[in-house]
């Protein structure tokens, strides 16, 4: 039998020897309030949270100091050894937070292994166990919590704030009182703290996000019926006087006026799908009736409301920073058609304040350069989870940083050119063979590069045709397959992190995602400067009676549609999907019918099937449980002739002794004998 790890087993005298670091934790006991059934937490979740993350890097450090992939972790060997009991020592310590300091020792470590080379490997392995860890443990807490209460326990695991320093003493936070300055806005007491949920998505654990307990709580988010008060940066417009602790939403109790439904990831992707369309429909509006020398109504109203979607785009970035704000897919369209409309306002207000034409036209020329990235920009909203949307980012990215690249070295062939030319062609005209040659669509530049110097000029173009055409191109290509081919891989995890980014971000603190474009504008110069003169208590009341009355037909909608379809139940449920779901008009389906009738009296339950993840889990797991059974056959059945031969020794030792004593005695007889006789 394995023996437990003796560094586990360390840790938990570690915890346990200092009781006097250990203090209150509210939130701990007001959730195992909530959930009777659970254990009471014992050590850490008492402790400061900066204690229970540096001891779980120690953990974490000394049970791994070789560099492992992650299949290595998971084969039979580490899992049983190293894994396991790690797993089994955290959990036993019942605190909520440890997947929490787990996740935030995997972004340390990320972060490590960019500038300590001689650690990258070891420290990649050691994030990636983090992760394991914290998959596990998570996958633990599931199993012994199931139902509503087990939804919530996940729930106060993944989207509970913390800080790093939480109940840290006091003379603890004066010497780190540096890195906590970026908090500028009063929250109540909530400030600085963040999720595992959020550390997960910045540490990119796609391996933690696709597990299904994780999703499990990011599907109930989604949907909107687990609620809660997210933590955010920076709220343009805050409104913090009521903070709502994470529970379960019945919308049969809630009020019908519900301001808060508009912040439900489902709700708020659903109404930025229409604002979108509304701004692309004015777009096609403006460029069809554009004239250049007077601002039409067409392109007054457009303009009024791109200036509310772009501070809805601004907000969004200020709520979560901008490391989250780029993990979405449509993130670069979004923030490259801000880009131009901001040009194009700027061009076209100077010409209509100076009545030029020739500014004007230009003006339009560049908001016509906003199409390429708004008419894709739908299909990115309603095929978000489609994998050719999904790969394309990541290749977007790839392919920008290596032009960056290419740029920067191939900018000396360049300056080489233009001086050796010595004004006889336009650098302009040079640039554009040069871009002709690196793509291969046309050779111009190699004939005429003997006007640059009958020497080095072709010399020049045909290095700059070889590194730039045939070696760059072909590393682009490879990479980008390389790429796509990794995404491919690992679709099933890429989709559903971009589901939990897309949840996460739905969830917003800012009062002014209330107020839909071009209303937000109205908020900001209204309602902001009324904050500061209304106390908390009557701007929250102003803020909900203005939001309600602006949205009163969507909150309407919203209430009567979850008050039939967020918790179905029982025959209701199965009817409404019945006549949801119109695959089934058709010969075969009773096929489908079959399997979701009511099973006869007597039979056993049937498991709900798994995906592809559970299967390979299982699998594994299984595969992990036959190799351990073996190792208990062998281990056992070289314990019983271990046995026996010790037995065996043990008779021969004792027949040993017996004839050493008799000869012994024989020759103490001899010996007295032969004295006697002298």
């Amino acid at each position: 039998m394995s023996r437990p790890c003796p560094i586990a087993s360390s840790v938990r005298i570690v915890r346990l020897v200092h009781p006097a670091q250990a203090l209150s934790s509210l939130r701990s006991k007001m959730l195992f309030q909530l959930l009777p059934g659970l254990p009471r937490p014992l050590e850490v979740c008492e402790c400061s949270t900066d204690v229970s993350i540096l001891l779980t890097r120690w953990d974490v450090i000394q049970g791994i100091s070789d560099p492992y992939s992650l299949e290595q972790l998971r084969a039979p060997r580490l899992n049983t050894t190293v894994v396991r009991p790690l797993v089994e020592t955290l959990y036993d310590l019942h605190d909520i937070s440890i997947v929490y300091c787990l996740l935030v020792n995997r972004f340390q470590f990320l972060r490590e292994q960019s500038y300590q080379a001689h650690f990258q490997s070891v420290n990649t392995s050691r994030a990636l166990l983090c992760e394991v860890l914290a998959l596990k443990l998570l996958r633990r807490f599931e199993e012994e919590s199931t139902g509503r209460k087990g939804l919530l326990l996940l729930a106060n695991i993944l989207i509970a704030g913390f800080e790093p320093f939480q109940n840290a003493p006091g003379d603890l936070l004066q010497r780190s009182s540096k890195a906590l300055r970026w908090t500028i806005q009063d929250r109540g007491g909530y400030e600085r703290q963040m999720t595992a949920l959020e550390i997960a998505i910045v540490s990119n654990s796609k391996l933690f996000l696709s597990s299904p307990a994780c999703q499990k709580v990011v599907d109930a988010i989604y949907t909107g019926r687990i609620i809660y008060t997210p933590s955010s940066f920076i709220d343009i417009l805050p409104d913090h006087y009521k903070h709502k602790g994470i529970s379960l939403y019945d919308p049969r109790k809630a009020n019908l006026l519900n301001q808060y439904r508009l912040n439900v990831p489902r709700t708020r992707n659903i109404i930025e799908v229409f604002q979108f369309i509304v701004l692309l429909a004015l777009f096609i509006w403006v460029m069809e009736s554009r004239e250049p020398l007077r601002f039409s109504i067409a392109e007054w109203v457009f303009c009024f409301y791109s200036f509310g979607w772009i501070l809805d785009q601004m907000a969004s970035i200020l709520e979560h920073g901008w490391q989250v704000y780029t993990q979405n897919l449509w993130s670069f369209l979004d923030v490259t058609f801000c880009a131009i409309y901001v040009m194009y306002f700027a061009m076209r207000m100077h010409g209509l304040r100076t009545g030029s034409v020739e500014l004007g036209q230009p003006a339009l020329d560049m908001l016509a350069m906003g199409a390429p990235f708004l008419v894709p920009r739908l299909a990115f909203n309603i095929f978000s989870e489609n994998l050719v949307f999904v790969s394309l980012r990541d290749m977007m990215a790839k392919f920008m940083q290596l032009t960056f690249l290419a740029v920067w070295s191939f900018t000396g062939f360049f300056a080489a050119m233009i001086w050796l030319s010595d004004g006889s062609h336009r650098s302009v005209t040079i640039g554009k063979w040069m871009l002709w040659v690196w793509f291969g669509l046309d050779g111009t530049g190699i004939g005429r590069s003997p006007e640059f110097h009958w020497f080095f000029g072709p010399v020049l173009m045909v290095a700059f045709a070889i590194l730039g055409n045939t070696l760059f191109l072909t590393i682009l290509v490879s990479t980008l397959s390389h790429s796509f081919s990794n995404i491919t891989r690992h679709s099933v995890a890429e989709v559903q992190f971009r589901r939990a980014v897309l949840t996460f971000e739905g969830v917003k603190s800012d009062a002014l995602f209330s107020y839909p474009p071009p209303f937000n504008l109205l908020a900001l110069l209204i309602m902001l400067p009324l904050k500061l003169v209304l106390s908390s208590r009557w701007f929250h009341k102003v803020n909900v009676t203005v939001i309600r009355t602006i949205n009163a037909p969507l909150l309407v909608a919203i209430a009567l549609f979850e008050r039939h379809n967020l918790w179905p139940k029982g025959d209701k449920a199965r009817r409404r999907q019945n006549l949801g779901d119109f695959s089934r008009f058709h010969v075969h389906g009773d096929i489908q019918a079959v399997f979701e009738a009511e099973p006869p009296s007597g039979l056993p339950d049937i498991p709900p099937p798994n995906n592809d993840e559970e299967v390979a889990a299982e699998s594994e797991s299984s595969t992990a449980s036959a190799d351990e059974a073996e190792d208990h056959e062998e281990v056992g059945t070289a314990s019983t002739d271990m046995t026996q031969r010790l037995e065996s020794l043990e008779k021969s030792t004792k027949r040993v002794e017996a004839l050493l004593k008799r000869v012994c005695d024989s020759m103490d007889d001899r010996a007295g004998a032969t004295s006697e006789g002298d």
